[in-house]
């Protein structure tokens, strides 16, 4: 694998992964239509245990998530009769997110296939910290980033919506490989962009 960063950060570059970075926008992308109110206010509570218990996939969502309430717990939820514990409440925050997350997959994924694939801009790691001799050249366009376009997300979708970041990762830097030569530059970067 040319140019791939093995030891990320050692001289003080700075970035994340850019397949996390894909990940965050598909998070933001799947909850664009969702629930906004928190899941500590009254209203973000009862939308989200609506959802979840609207389907048996969202109960077993519940359960991935460790949720192991008696139906009378989760009944007093649901009337507000009783607020779930704190941990509770992060635990039906992630259920909700992973099911949301399960539901939309299909729908993000014709999206971002669609009309020949997605373009998708990615900024290279910050390398501002690092001495002058140990950087790495790395060459972008004029606005200082590169462009990439991605025609086929399964991959990627199938092991965002399972929640599987090596999957993920290889998939993601499976598309890379189209930058050229030098992919392995943006293994790690700043920011992905990418709309659907």
């Amino acid at each position: 694998m040319p140019d791939r960063t093995l030891n990320f950060g050692l001289y003080g570059a700075q970035g994340r992964k850019s397949a996390q970075l894909a990940a965050d926008v598909l998070d933001r992308l799947a909850l664009e239509g969702g629930i906004r109110s928190p899941v500590t206010t009254r209203r973000g509570l009862g939308a989200r245990l609506n959802y979840l218990t609207n389907s048996p996939a969202g109960y077993q969502a519940m359960k991935d998530a460790g949720i192991s309430v008696t139906r009378g717990t989760l009944r007093r939820w649901l009337q507000h009769k009783q607020t779930p514990s704190r941990d509770n409440l992060a635990r039906i925050d992630a259920a909700y997110r992973a099911y949301r997350r399960r539901n939309v997959a299909r729908h993000l994924l014709q999206r971002l296939n669609a009309r020949g694939g997605t373009r998708v801009e990615i900024q290279p790691l910050d390398q501002s910290q690092v001495t002058e001799p140990r950087r790495r050249i790395i060459s972008t366009d004029a606005a200082g980033f590169r462009r990439l376009r991605i025609r086929n997300w399964d991959r990627i979708i199938d092991a965002w919506a399972a929640q599987d970041s090596e999957a993920l990762a290889d998939a993601w830097d499976d598309q890379l490989t189209d930058l050229g030569s030098q992919w392995g530059q943006y293994e790690y970067a700043t920011s992905v962009g990418f709309s659907a």
